[in-house]
């Protein structure tokens, strides 16, 4: 019987074709002992977004610093010891702008910090093995990171994108023709995310066996492929209900029956989909906020938070290993406590 771990192992399997693919076609032929000694340690997404960081990177040694006397695949050891400080920062610059592919890119400075990361991992594992005697990626400093402003809908948004989904009020004669038949799902996953904070890929990877009306409780896959347990209230537990009594009813066959959540091609929801009906009703209740699946999430651990003060909760419902992630994306929240005691402490009589 196919269960949860399928969509999760085809993903891995996609991926892990890429990653052989850009070893092959786009990378030194030295980084196969870097990916193999990384392979335990690391998800296949991960080593995924190391392999595409580094092709650029490649691809600017061989353009910029090697002027192309000779393929990305014959480089060697040997010119990774040539590289500077100067020819990272260097590199740093060149993300700015740049063209690969014939196509246009620029980088923000989170998405350089990504890429420098990426780089100095390849560096000091070649480094600790003394395979190389030099690691100058070292010396470069990561690029000042500038805080975000933390965006989430508010109490009434939420109220409001939850009814523009079940009544498609606002919606355009093109989207009403697909509404109908799509409300009670896109109703369902917004009420997911809106009242458990999953992530995109955990709602995507939802299978109909995952969830328990019992206890109100599904399982989730998190980052890492480890399972977890989470909790809804009634109003998802009616919401999810409504959908798959819907798709019960719908005598049409589905490629993927075990999948939760169905597209109208029958098979399993994209992530792509998923952003782009959140985006769609999201515009019409907050046209100023570009509001995404993680700005849902977002919502959700704001509301948590102020519920019950406690960041250690939040985190391990939103699956944060790490306290210090929750703590950062939620500061503006504590900023918010520390402004509203203000005056509460009085330091003269009332009457004065």
């Amino acid at each position: 019987m196919a269960n949860n771990s399928d969509f999760y192992a085809q993903r891995n399997n996609k991926n892990l074709e890429t990653i052989d693919r850009l070893l092959n076609d786009c990378l030194p032929s030295f980084l196969y002992d870097y990916f193999l000694a990384i392979d335990s340690q690391t998800s296949t997404l991960t080593r995924l977004n190391y392999a595409h960081d580094l092709k650029i990177f490649f691809y600017f040694l061989q353009e910029r610093k090697f002027h192309g006397k000779k393929t990305v695949q014959e480089m060697t050891l040997s010119e990774l010891e040539e590289v500077t400080s100067n020819d990272i920062e260097y590199f740093l610059g060149f993300l700015s702008r740049y063209t690969y592919d014939g196509k246009l890119h620029t980088c923000n400075e989170r998405a350089k910090a990504r890429k420098l990361s990426s780089v100095r991992a390849m560096f000091k594992f070649f480094f600790n093995r003394n395979l190389i005697s030099v690691d100058n990626s070292a010396k470069v400093s990561t690029p000042k990171l500038h805080e975000k402003p933390i965006i989430r809908l508010d109490s009434d948004e939420v109220y409001g994108i939850i009814d523009i989904a079940e009544s498609g009020a606002g919606l355009t004669r093109h989207q009403q023709a697909y509404h109908e038949k799509n409300k009670v799902r896109d109703s369902a996953i917004l009420m997911l995310f809106l009242g458990t904070g999953i992530r995109i890929s955990e709602l995507v990877g939802l299978n109909n066996e995952d969830i328990n009306f019992k206890d109100n409780s599904f399982v989730v896959t998190r980052k890492g492929g480890n399972k977890a347990i989470l909790y809804f209230d009634n109003d998802v537990a009616a919401a999810l209900k409504r959908y798959l009594e819907y798709k019960e009813h719908n005598p049409e066959i589905l490629n993927e029956p075990h999948a939760l959540f169905i597209s109208n091609n029958k098979n399993r929801i994209t992530v792509r989909a998923v952003e782009n009906l959140v985006k769609k009703y999201a515009k019409i209740v907050s046209p100023l906020k570009k509001i995404s699946p993680h700005k849902l999430r977002s919502t959700y651990g704001t509301q948590l938070y102020k519920a019950t003060g406690d960041i250690y909760i939040v985190a391990d419902i939103l699956g944060h290993k790490d306290v210090n992630t929750t703590r950062k994306h939620y500061a503006a929240i504590s900023d918010d406590n520390r402004r509203s005691v203000v005056g509460k402490v009085k330091l003269k009589p009332e009457d004065e």
